[in-house]
């Protein structure tokens, strides 16, 4: 049966004792001694800090107490050996690897630990505990590289918010890599005053609404500028490929496809793009666009863009966005693109005056059949 040490500071020494006394109180094995040995200890490491001489026995005390203590005692000597320069090292690395409780106050602040204690704890200690050591003050930057090079998404995440730790801008750009699977790393890196206009901008392409507007205000750039650099970047992964691959086949619909869910996901999928797709003559990129712009199904938007008047395509371009005076240009691109379709039956209603994108979407569904959810782009 374990027994609970109630510590009882009225019994403290009224002067620190003698080395020789401690190591013989270590040696009993009741409560009693082991609380008079814990209060001595105490009272020694509220005296000057021992000399060298008597370092050996008092590690040995101390390692002795460490390894025999009940939790109690353990968490007290962490707490009271936390800031002494002193402290036995062996000491100082068993309580780092004791419990988390009992090693929080060790990680976060004993002088004592070296980057190789630290190291080491990384690699044997719980998460818990490598969380601690990412986020102790003033982290030397070789320790930091580890954190990295490990990858643990949590402990990557409390090295983030540790504005003394020393990370070198590899380091960085590293953090900011890992950031695109860890949306954790996110928000700490954009606050953490180390982090670079470059890197700020290379994070525009896969952060939320919120943080891009976070990364236009602190770092005093254009929107509209940045979401043209993530077409361009998203573009560019694939375009080598693209051009590769022969107009109209299913490959490259793929890949257009692709390139509109990556958009989308990151935010950044715009009319303008759909406008630019027709442009440049890529006629599976502006059904892709216009699907995932609405929330219409490809083949809805086939059917617009195969019927024999322009009304449909005109409803379907009107709920994303795109202004009536834009539109003519828009049909005759498109025209060009597929065989002359849509044809020109009809009157030409965008002449008529505006409509709200709700009542254009609701008459682009009037016109075209109901379609199941699954044949919508896929994000």
């Amino acid at each position: 049966m374990t027994v609970l040490v109630q510590l009882d500071p009225s019994r403290m020494p009224d002067r620190a004792p003698r080395a020789q006394d401690l190591l013989a109180l270590a040696r009993e094995q009741s409560p009693d001694a082991r609380q008079r040995l814990l209060l001595g200890v105490m009272a020694l490491c509220d005296a000057s800090p021992p000399d060298g001489q008597l370092s050996p026995i008092l590690g040995e005390i101390f390692l002795s107490l460490a390894r025999q203590a009940e939790r109690d005692i353990r968490k007290a000597l962490s707490m009271r050996l936390a800031h002494a320069d002193w402290a036995p090292a062996a000491l100082v690395n068993v309580l780092a690897l004791d419990e988390i409780e009992i090693a929080a106050p060790i990680l976060a602040s004993s002088p004592v630990l070296q980057d190789e204690d630290l190291l080491r704890i990384l690699i044997e200690a719980s998460l818990d505990h490598q969380i601690a050591v990412a986020r102790r003050p003033q982290l030397s930057g070789r320790v930091s590289d580890a954190v990295i090079e490990r990858g643990v998404p949590a402990v990557m995440a409390a090295l983030a918010t540790n504005r003394t730790a020393q990370i070198s801008g590899d380091g960085f750009r590293r953090l900011v890599e890992q950031s695109r699977r860890v949306a954790a790393l996110r928000g700490p890196l954009l606050r953490h005053p180390g982090l670079d206009k470059a890197l700020a901008e290379q994070m525009y392409q896969w952060v939320g609404a919120a943080l891009r507007e976070s990364i236009a205000t602190r770092f005093q750039v254009d929107e509209s500028k940045l979401g043209s650099a993530v077409y361009d970047a998203v573009e560019g992964v694939m375009k080598k490929r693209l051009d590769e691959i022969l107009e109209d086949t299913p490959e490259r619909e793929e890949m257009e496809r692709r390139l509109v869910a990556k958009l989308q996901a990151a935010g950044q999928l715009k009319p303008s793009i759909l406008i630019r797709a027709a442009r440049e003559k890529r006629y599976s990129l502006v059904i892709h666009s216009l699907s995932a712009l609405g929330g219409f199904t490809v083949k809805q938007v086939q059917q617009a863009l195969n019927s024999s008047t322009p009304e449909a395509f005109y409803y379907a371009c009107a709920s994303v966005g795109i202004d009536r005076a834009v539109f003519p240009t828009l049909l005759a691109e498109v025209r060009k693109l597929n065989r002359g379709l849509p044809g020109d039956q009809g009157q030409a209603i965008w002449q008529r005056g505006a409509l709200s994108p709700a009542s254009a979407a609701r008459a682009f569904r009037a016109l075209v059949e109901p379609d199941t959810p699954d044949q919508r782009i896929a994000v």
